[in-house]
């Protein structure tokens, strides 16, 4: 959403790569998808990535020591790529739990009065001083008498924090997105991406949701991932972080020893995480489902946190939908590189999505 202005007025061959900054770990990946001469019916595989590096050089979503992490990113394009990265131009996501999204009806106006009237319009919805933020905006459908546009607003502490961090690098950002909005797209690869859908992607801080239906329709999110999920299970069976992980991994929700305890202290997290789902649920049908054929059918789970077992199995308990894990390595073609494992491969839902940003559409529009 968010783009830089330092880009070329024409299209040349500008590859880019996306690269997702989490609460302790870095993922990067390039893909062919929009390159020239590109015939693979898939997004091809060209380099991907990932390291962690010590929580403390993240605080409440600002970069405050950007050396940790560039130490840590420098030695992954060094030392631990699959593959290769060929560009410096990068597209970063930004959890959407940091972000603020809506959808909003205005009036038809000129194009030099649109601005103005989302600016207007985003101050009725926001806390924060607009001067504290970047906001951006897009028209997603337009008629004779009306626009309905959907904006971000982003905090300026946090994106500047990103924008250095990238500049010690020697990168150049080139777009910067909700996390949501990556992992919306990745859904758009999906051989039933024309059931209307809600996508739950469980990061490690955030289960972010949105409804696909041809297009973002409604989004949520909950401030619990998978994290969040292992610091539960640490305090309720009084075991170390680490075999608090390895228990939400090979257990989760599942039958094992302690699954009572388990289910026990992850139940309030559980809870809030189907809430919000309900209620983005209901937003999109009071907003936009006129139709039952446009009533949601399925709910589609990726990302790190989705792993735990048991847990879509919960959710459709929950739900009374069908619910379904979304490998992000089935829609790419890996070009004989080397696999992640399984357990690896949910984290990448949110890079994969960077990475099939075709950069044609992001340079034209710049």
């Amino acid at each position: 959403m968010i783009s830089n202005k330092k880009v070329p007025y024409f299209y040349k061959d500008k590859p880019i790569f996306g690269m997702d900054i989490g609460h302790s770990s870095l993922k990067v990946m390039q893909s062919s998808f929009g390159i020239p001469n590109n015939k693979s019916k898939r997004p091809r595989i060209i380099g991907y990535g990932s390291t962690s590096f010590d929580k403390s050089a993240i605080k409440d979503g600002v970069i405050e020591k950007p050396e940790i992490i560039a130490q840590a990113a420098n030695d992954l394009f060094k030392n631990k790529l699959v593959g290769d990265i060929t560009t410096n131009r990068a597209v970063i996501a930004v959890p959407a739990y940091r972000i603020y999204t809506r959808y909003m009806v205005l009036p038809k106006l000129k194009a030099s009065e649109m601005d103005e009237a989302v600016r207007l319009e985003v101050e009725q919805y926001l806390s924060s001083p607009l001067e504290e933020l970047y906001v951006d905006w897009e028209i997603t459908t337009s008629s004779k008498t009306q626009n309905e546009v959907f904006f971000v607003a982003l905090p300026r502490n946090i994106i500047d924090s990103y924008l250095d961090l990238v500049d010690i690098l020697g990168l150049e950002t080139i777009l910067i997105e909700p996390t949501l909005s990556a992992s919306s797209r990745l859904f758009s690869f999906d051989q039933n991406n024309n059931i209307p859908s809600l996508i739950v992607d469980f990061g490690s801080q955030s289960s972010d949701m949105s409804i696909f239906v041809n297009r973002v329709m409604a989004t949520g999110t909950v401030n619990s991932g998978g994290d969040t999920f292992t610091e539960k299970i640490k305090q309720a069976l009084d075991v170390t972080e680490a075999e608090a992980k390895i228990i939400k991994d090979k257990y989760g929700l599942g039958l094992s020893k302690k699954q009572h305890e388990i289910n026990k202290a992850v139940e309030p997290i559980l809870n809030d995480i189907v809430r919000e789902l309900k209620r983005v649920i209901r937003y999109y049908e009071e907003q936009f489902d006129s139709d039952s054929k446009q009533s949601i059918k399925q709910i589609v789970t990726m990302g790190g946190g989705a792993n735990m077992p048991g847990l879509n199995d919960y959710l459709t308990s929950s739900m009374r939908l069908a619910v379904r894990h979304s490998d992000p390595w089935q829609y790419f073609d890996f070009n004989k590189l080397e696999i992640p494992s399984t357990e690896d491969k949910p984290m990448y839902a949110t890079v994969a999505g960077l990475s099939i940003i075709n950069p044609k559409k992001v340079f034209s529009n710049a």
